[in-house]
């Protein structure tokens, strides 16, 4: 029983033992000066001046939230758009039924105003 698990086993300790050398080497080889230029948030050409108490509004969590959601319901659409063939009419009414729902949900969240950022 162990035998199979020992090319595992093998293989996580030669990752660990590189990972920790590469990272001990880093530390002990690289340079020690911190310089301030260096450290100063810097975001898309221009100096960032948000504070470091900064909090993003609720909507945009809620925009967020909503593109994952819908991402992943679409994500499985893909199946059935492989293999649609093979699955038969049964499927591509599930999938139109589906695909109905999304807009239902995606009508009620615009109607609600959760899609605005402001």
């Amino acid at each position: 029983m162990l035998q199979s698990y020992l090319p595992a086993l093998v293989f996580i300790a030669v990752a660990t033992l590189i990972g920790i050398t590469f990272v001990g080497a880093g530390s002990m080889l690289g340079p020690k000066r911190t310089i301030n230029h260096k450290t100063d948030p810097y975001e898309c050409g221009l100096p960032s001046d948000v504070k470091s108490g900064f909090r993003f509004g609720v909507s945009f969590y809620l925009i967020a939230m909503l593109f994952i959601l819908f991402d992943i319901e679409v994500v499985f659409l893909y199946p059935i758009a492989v293999q649609l063939k093979a699955f038969g009419t049964f499927a591509l009414l599930e999938t139109i039924t589906f695909i109905g729902l999304l807009a239902v949900a995606l009508l009620y969240v615009w109607r609600r105003g959760a899609l605005e950022w402001i």
